[in-house]
């Protein structure tokens, strides 16, 4: 059997020159390895405790959504520019190659007052920070992030106030 390690690719350069880009798609081609990972992420302490979730675009959709499914857990999506209809809620943030920003329908919002962010991976914690600083002008909670991966030595972790889980830690 496969390590998960082992399906997280590296793709120097992307998208940009000096970017090492690490791709979790090949994991969702082991359907057990992936299966596993949904199981993990979905026993997580603070998840049992959140209302709803909230995934990330676009990978994060992924493994939200089979979270929430296994959870039995509402999912909100906080998406890019021009993807959401209605009022909406956006902030932008900074990339380790650039900016962009996120959006969350404020109707979406309205039926929940605690959340757990889902995202593939948490490199500089820019994406992460974007969607809790979105949530917590609602006055609403951020009990905590699940990731596939983090990537420690961009230190997205220490910009978070709030508890991570990663499956895998690179």
């Amino acid at each position: 059997m496969k390590k998960l390690e082992d399906l997280i690719l590296t793709y120097k350069d992307f998208p940009k020159k000096g970017i090492e880009f690490k791709d979790v798609l090949e994991i969702l081609q082991y359907p057990d390895i992936f299966q596993d990972i949904i199981l993990k992420m979905s026993s997580n302490q603070f998840l049992k405790k959140a209302e709803a979730i909230i995934s990330i675009d676009a990978r994060g959709f992924i493994f939200g959504s089979a979270v929430a499914l296994e959870s039995s857990k509402p999912m909100i999506v906080a998406r890019k520019p021009g993807k959401l209809p209605g009022q909406l809620l956006t902030r932008e943030y900074d990339l380790e190659y650039g900016k962009n920003s996120l959006s969350i329908q404020v109707n979406a919002l309205k039926k929940f007052n605690s959340f757990v962010i889902v995202d593939d991976l948490l490199a500089t914690g820019g994406t992460v920070k974007s969607v809790s600083r979105l949530i917590r002008d609602q006055k609403k909670k951020i009990l905590g992030l699940i990731t596939v991966v983090e990537l420690k030595s961009l230190k997205g972790k220490s910009k978070l106030d709030f508890p991570v889980h990663s499956i895998v830690t690179l």
